[in-house]
């Protein structure tokens, strides 16, 4: 769970109504797999199917069984989770936990950790736009099984759900998950009691929980191997999802509800489906809807659709949770960010994001049309996502945990050897429709790289042209600036230069307040800060003052309550009486940008223009902010 040092206030909820909560956000898209996952192993639309026989079935039933053992269960819910950064979870969580132990032991920064968790959470987006897209829609056709005349009404319906599912995630992920947690037990259960139906009437399937079974498939029918593991690991698409929100929820509720309602369901029902198909290969259709009576098939219909709706929201709140975190590391422009939880501070909304995936599904499900269509698109952002993981996990692991290289890496090499056969798999997929997740993960971490190569640049002309802190102390001496009554705080950087904000007040006001404080805020490699911590402080003299203030990069800096609660006594003020002055900053590209620069510069300054006002941002109070404009050539 989260840190204590996070400052989350209020008690956190007892473990059952927590791991309810947890059902209803984190297994949605990993529990409607079998709504498409096992009709996709043998469906003509994944290329080159295996001959639909008992033996196949089992085989096939048997990989889907063991990767969610070896992928979820193992790798996941026991080993990864276990890589909280003080109880926040996500790949861009644990390449700062890297980089922060990698200092700590005396090392050098590994940027490369940061390009590693960049790209992870660029694929997270692209998962963001298909994941409940495919979900809805394998649910909705359930229509055209239970009343065939209704098959024409897929997509608006589809249309329709995804609408509701997006205007609701402004109420926050807990009361979502409040709502959603029955609705996903209820779903979880009807998937192992439709399973079980299916196993009672055929029990031979149970030879599927024999690995051999799987193995002994893959050898048999190795013409097929590539297309049928692409299939294959549709089943465990979602994984990455419990390892992403674990700020939300944090590790017990996640383990819980994972070993003891989802895995048991799932597996029931993929032994289910394979049963049914053994006696009656005409079922392929839809195997799912096609385990349960004919009477329930509506009834069943409608409880997939909810399920499905609430399946996409794990990688929606995962695509907030990542957001948050990346502004935070200055990877992203500040943008707007909504905290919905008195009881997790992880819990959080972010309008803009919310926006872009509910129009990317939109754009998805007008041109695709269909759950099958889709598949050739689903699955590369996500095992990609695992790689970089496994990846992340040896350096974690060394750092960390003080692993061996041989104890770390006979790990990693374990979970590449069941990783990279799915890569390659999903590599196929690539011309038949892959490279759109590909192509949105690849604009995600072309703008991150962008925003951070620019405001590298940026910090660079700043200080070329900044006037060192010890000039403007000498003039102060002097006497030959006038001093205003009151409190003026400036945003600064961590150098000994002047800000600019501050230069341009005293160019064309021509004063100085009597006491200045120059505050520099600090994202720390941790999601959250200690709020007993004080602030660093440095009194230069002159009434001048150098204050650090210390936030977590999973929150979102509340600088004038900060001030307030962790100043030291001989500098306390009033923040609600200061005057806070902020530079207001256009961009220019110089005449000797290369083309190459000239371009990315025109990318940085529009995401610049776009960000968030650093008076929302930073909390700061909106009648005492004096903005002053400064064009800058880069």
């Amino acid at each position: 769970m989260n840190s204590p040092s996070a400052g989350a206030p209020g008690r956190q909820p007892p473990l059952a109504a927590a791991t309810l909560a947890a059902l209803g956000i984190v297994f949605g898209d990993i529990g409607t797999s079998p709504l498409y996952a096992f009709r996709e192993c043998f469906s003509p639309h994944s290329g080159s199917p295996p001959p639909l026989t008992a033996s196949n079935l089992v085989g096939a039933a048997s990989l889907i069984i063991w990767a969610l053992i070896f992928v979820v269960s193992i790798k996941y819910v026991l080993i990864i989770l276990k890589l909280d950064n003080r109880g926040e979870g996500g790949i861009l969580a644990l390449s700062a936990l890297i980089r922060s132990a990698s200092r700590r032991l005396g090392g050098r920064d590994p940027k490369f950790i940061l390009l590693l968790g960049l790209a992870g959470a660029a694929l997270i987006y692209a998962d963001g736009m298909i994941t409940p897209t495919i979900s809805v829609l394998s649910a909705v056709e359930g229509l055209s099984v239970s009343t065939p005349a209704l098959g024409k009404y897929v997509v608006p319906l589809a249309l329709l759900v995804l609408t509701g599912l997006f205007a609701i995630q402004r109420h926050g992920t807990g009361k979502v998950g409040i709502l959603f947690g029955p609705i996903v037990l209820i779903w979880f259960i009807t998937l192992g009691a439709l399973g079980l139906r299916g196993i009672i009437a055929h029990p031979e399937i149970l030879g599927a929980i024999s690995p051999m079974a799987g193995i002994n498939f893959l050898i048999r029918e190795w013409t097929h191997a590539f297309p049928l593991l692409a299939a294959v690991f549709l089943a465990v698409t979602g994984g990455e999802a419990l390892y992403t929100d674990l700020g939300h929820f944090g590790t017990r509720p996640i383990r819980c509800g994972w070993f003891t309602v989802v895995f048991p369901g799932l597996v029931l029902n993929y032994l289910g489906q394979a049963a049914l198909l053994s006696h009656d290969p005409s079922a392929l259709r839809a195997p799912f809807f096609l385990l349960a009576p004919a009477a329930m098939l509506l009834p069943l219909t409608l409880l997939a659709t909810a399920a499905a709706a609430i399946a996409s929201q794990a990688l929606i709140s995962g695509a907030f949770s990542l957001t948050t975190q990346a502004v935070q590391l200055g990877c992203l422009p500040r943008i707007r960010i909504r905290h919905t939880s008195e009881h997790s501070i992880g819990q959080v909304y972010v309008p803009a994001v919310n926006r872009f995936l509910f129009v990317s599904c939109i754009i998805l499900v007008l041109s695709f049309k269909s759950s099958a269509a889709l598949a050739s698109a689903y699955g590369i952002a996500i095992v990609l996502t695992m790689t970089i993981t496994s990846f992340l996990f040896y350096s974690a692991s060394r750092t960390s945990w003080g692993w061996s290289k041989l104890k770390a890496g006979a790990l990693m090499t374990l979970f590449l050897a069941i990783e990279l056969p799915f890569l390659a798999a999903n590599s196929l997929k690539i011309i038949h429709g892959g490279w759109l997740p590909l192509t949105v993960a690849g604009s995600a971490m072309l703008l991150m790289m962008t925003w951070i190569w620019g405001r590298a640049r940026l910090y660079a002309r700043l200080s070329v042209e900044s006037l060192p802190i010890d000039a403007l102390l000498n003039d102060i001496k002097k006497g030959s600036i006038h001093r205003v009554s009151g409190t003026a705080v400036y945003m600064s950087g961590r150098g000994d230069t002047v800000p600019t904000a501050l230069l341009h007040n005293l160019k064309h006001n021509q004063v100085l307040h009597e006491k200045v404080v120059l505050l520099h805020v600090h994202t720390l490699d941790q999601p959250y800060s200690d709020i007993a911590e004080p602030a660093g402080h440095a009194d230069l003299g002159g009434g001048m003052h150098r204050v650090t203030l210390n936030f977590g990069f999973a929150e979102t800096p509340d600088v004038p309550e900060a001030l307030k609660t962790r100043l030291p006594e001989a500098v306390r003020f009033n923040p609600g009486k200061a005057t806070y002055i902020l530079g207001r900053e256009t961009y220019r590209v110089g005449e000797n940008a290369s083309p190459l620069d000239h371009i990315r510069l025109v990318l940085f300054a529009a995401m610049a223009r776009n960000a968030s006002p650093a008076t929302a941002y930073f909390r700061l109070p909106p009648g005492r902010v004096v903005e002053l404009g400064a064009q800058i050539t880069l």
